[in-house]
């Protein structure tokens, strides 16, 4: 697959559907989703491929112009079942897997930081298990937002699925906007540039 992919962008969060997982660590990626939503001042709506997604314009050109039109997305599914929706999108949209980017937490990296890869394993994350089950290869962009490693001897599973603590939530809307501003580099400015930017030391 050449650089410039082919159909149209896809940015998936990922996430738990309802309130009772709307503030939990791994629904971090769909947080992001609705920051990129509120950046276009455009609300998400429900999809027939078991979403709810929006057209938005992501990020600002380089000389300024508009960003390209994308799709972006949240599974109504659970998290574990992302695969399906998300190859749904990608059929409907003809989106091929070189110009999908998937939004989620990532327990190896420390909390507050973003990361961003292609392809790759999915280090025991569900979402991305199921995501690489659906379409047969794992070759797809990952924003990885960093969530950090459970307290203690908590289990990973408990942790991700509760709420960022107090203190997390202070820092929290900090971190949704640098993921937002990572998806929309990945974008417009392309992966290399992404990581440059997000990968050196602040």
């Amino acid at each position: 697959m050449n650089a410039e992919g082919q159909g149209t962008w896809l940015v998936v969060g990922l996430g738990n559907p309802g309130p009772r997982y709307a503030g939990n660590r791994h629904n971090v990626g769909a947080m992001v989703v609705d920051e990129l939503v509120s950046r276009s001042g455009v609300k998400l709506t429900t999809h027939k491929a078991r979403a709810v997604a929006a057209t938005v314009r992501i990020g600002t050109l380089p000389g300024g112009a508009p960003g390209p039109a994308a799709i972006v997305a949240v599974p109504s599914s659970y998290m574990n079942e992302s695969g399906g929706p998300v190859k749904a999108l990608m059929t409907f949209y003809s989106t091929e897997p070189d110009r999908l980017v998937v939004v989620h937490d990532e327990l190896d990296i420390p909390a507050g930081e973003v990361r961003l890869k292609r392809g790759g394993g999915e280090g025991g994350h569900n979402g991305l298990r199921s995501i690489s089950s659906s379409l047969g290869t794992k070759d797809y962009l990952r924003v990885r937002v960093g969530i950090g490693r459970p307290p203690g001897r908590m289990d990973a599973a408990d942790f991700v699925l509760r709420d960022f603590s107090p203190t997390e939530r202070k820092e929290l809307p900090f971190l949704v906007h640098d993921a937002a501003d990572a998806v929309e580099l990945v974008v417009t400015e392309g992966l290399s540039v992404a990581q440059q930017k997000f990968h050196s030391p602040a």
